[in-house]
């Protein structure tokens, strides 16, 4: 079994779809997003309707049942406008929602996936923890079985889009020590016994939404075990990850193509010395080596994702697992290098915020640390390399 996906000529209507729903909808919406921390509900409405929620769910729950290497094209684009607008919708459609349809029972699926599909319930993904990040086999937050209920405790950090979501795909610890000892809950948001901490406030992608999930005595059934197994839930959240890395990889590749896009725009406009800037050779060595680097990126995250979908669906395989971290660590380090350069070619223009480079450089920092910081796919790389 692999992903399909749509048609060609479907997905080509749809990209088409999105291109213009980007440039006609959310740029000019960036500086309003800036400024109040906030994506408007309008567009949200309007993401549900374009189905954007239920990209990568199969049309059997209600969703557009995108390939991965489609998925990723769709990334490319929303990469090249403020992140938080793919933030709104991209728990649902990667880690929020991956793990019910990889691992979920079919009750699970057909209760859960049609209302994530559709933006109704929005999903979040609870991993993550105060002392817990990059070794997540340590989490600390506990689920006790009583009768046919578990009892939760614990603090989740960090977490994206805990403040929108209605329910959450949660790792806890049912057993002992280790990566055995975890299994994945579904956690409903109005869980008696479950608060959110106040919204983190970040360096930069305003708009989008994190915060603590703090679980005292949460009770949620048995039944709402993902896969309805209990200790599986390491396995679970590894599958998950390697799908959200492609597509963060691929979101980094579009930022770095609109601050490329801003940097040579400035660099044909400003003059210095009687000249564009951009004709002098030092500038268009940056704006050459950003191109090379973000050329190599996308060709990374393309190849990688047409791997992935030649791959039994909702299967881990090790090659394709250490080839998405090879993507996730070059494009977010790629970006980094990219928006620095974005900054230089605008001189003192670019460290000022009425220009876009500005925001840019400081949303591309975050790419580098979540769904696995550098230092992680560097380990997953060399150990991948020392089995074979």
């Amino acid at each position: 079994m692999t992903s399909k996906g749509l048609d060609s000529e479907s997905f080509e209507l749809l990209i088409a779809t999105v291109q213009r729903f980007i440039r006609e909808r959310l740029v000019p919406a960036e500086n309003d997003v800036e400024a109040h921390d906030e994506v408007p509900a309008t567009i949200v409405d309007d993401m549900k309707a374009m189905g954007l929620f239920g990209l990568s769910i199969p049309e059997e729950f209600g969703g557009i049942g995108l390939s991965m290497a489609q998925e990723v094209r769709v990334a490319y684009e929303f990469g090249q406008t403020s992140l938080a607008f793919r933030s709104v919708f991209g728990t649902n459609v990667g880690i929020g929602s991956q793990g019910i349809l990889m691992d979920g029972t079919d009750a699970q699926k057909r209760d859960l996936l049609p209302r994530v599909a559709s933006g109704e319930l929005i999903m979040s993904f609870a991993l993550t923890e105060p002392d817990v990040g990059s070794d997540p086999a340590a989490l600390k937050t506990r689920a006790v079985l009583d009768g046919d209920t578990y009892v939760l405790d614990g603090v989740k950090r960090f977490i994206t889009n805990a403040p929108r979501a209605g329910a959450f795909t949660l790792m806890a610890r049912t057993g002992g020590e280790g990566a055995g000892g975890i299994s994945a809950f579904i956690v409903p948001a109005d869980t008696p016994g479950l608060s959110l901490g106040e919204p983190d406030r970040k360096m930069g992608q305003r708009g989008t939404k994190t915060c603590d999930v703090v679980l005292q005595g949460a009770r949620v059934p048995a039944a709402n075990v993902i896969g309805g197994v209990a200790g599986r839930g390491f396995k679970t959240a590894m599958k998950v990850l390697d799908r959200g890395r492609l597509h963060v990889a691929a979101l980094a590749c579009g930022m770095a193509q609109r601050i490329l896009d801003e940097s040579v725009a400035y660099a044909r406009e400003r003059k210095q010395f009687g000249q564009r800037i951009g004709d002098f050779q030092l500038v268009q060595a940056m704006l050459a080596d950003s191109q090379a680097e973000l050329y190599a990126g996308w060709s990374m995250v393309q190849d990688c994702a047409l791997r992935y979908d030649a791959k039994p669906a909702g299967s881990r395989d090790a090659d394709v697992s250490m080839r998405a971290s090879c993507a996730k660590l070059f494009c977010t380090e790629m970006v980094g290098r990219v928006a620095d350069r974005g900054v230089q070619v605008h001189g003192g223009a670019g460290y000022i915020n009425e220009y876009k480079v500005e925001r840019f450089y400081r949303d591309v920092r975050l790419l580098r640390l979540y769904e696995g910081t550098t230092q992680i796919q560097q380990l997953i790389i060399g150990r991948a390399l020392m089995q074979n």
